[in-house]
């Protein structure tokens, strides 16, 4: 599962008469940090950029186009379970200082994401560290481990074909960015299929800083 764009996948253990994915019950999950203000305009700007060099069609467009946003964790789960992983986020998010990440240039992920780089993702890994109760928890309700986002990074364009990455590469390679925001709060999202808009599910402040 990219951890820019979450893919839809059909895998789980059953049992529990839990929602299987797509149906009744069932939604996909990604705990998300946004830049904010100028910083958010610029990679909105980027995104259009990318869309408009490399000639997208609609559906890439979409794909590349998300709200600008480094993903945590992606995981799928019930509802049914919702409150419960709500209570136990914010219990990690509780005693955490708000901290500020910086954004340094382009790197990619074969085949598929052209992205930009944590310059120092120590505070996410921390987090993300604590967050792996979640994921004994999530397995333990019979559905997928939790994707611990072992590199966090920005996507500017997810979900490309392998022609379109490999013609964008290069041309990033060569590009410079460089943009630093406070990161606050972390916010949970979910929606019921991979192409779906996101909903806000809930936003876990952090302590000042």
């Amino acid at each position: 599962m990219e951890m820019g764009v979450v893919k839809s996948t059909e895998t789980r253990t059953e049992g529990r008469g839990r929602g299987r994915p797509g149906g009744p019950g069932y939604a996909e999950y990604l705990l998300v940090v946004y830049p904010y203000g100028d910083l958010q305009d610029r990679l909105l700007e980027e995104q259009q950029q990318f869309s408009t060099d490399y000639g997208l069609d609609q559906g890439l467009r979409r794909m590349v186009r998300n709200k600008p946003h480094i993903t945590l964790a992606a995981f799928q789960a019930g509802e049914e379970v919702e409150d419960t992983l709500i209570r136990w986020i914010q219990r990690i998010c509780h005693p955490h200082r708000s901290f500020e990440i910086a954004l340094n240039n382009y790197s990619g992920i074969p085949p598929h994401t052209i992205c930009l780089r944590v310059q120092d993702p120590e505070p996410l890994r921390e987090l993300m560290q604590q967050l792996r109760a979640i994921d004994e928890f999530i397995r333990s309700s019979g559905w997928p481990p939790v994707n611990l986002a072992c590199r966090p990074y920005l996507s500017i364009a997810g979900g490309l074909t392998e022609q379109v990455y490999n013609k964008a590469m290069p041309d990033y390679s060569r590009k410079t960015f460089h943009g630093i925001f406070h990161v606050g709060e972390l916010v949970l999202l979910k929606r019921k299929h991979s192409f779906d808009p996101c909903k806000t599910v809930n936003v876990f402040r952090l302590l000042p800083g």
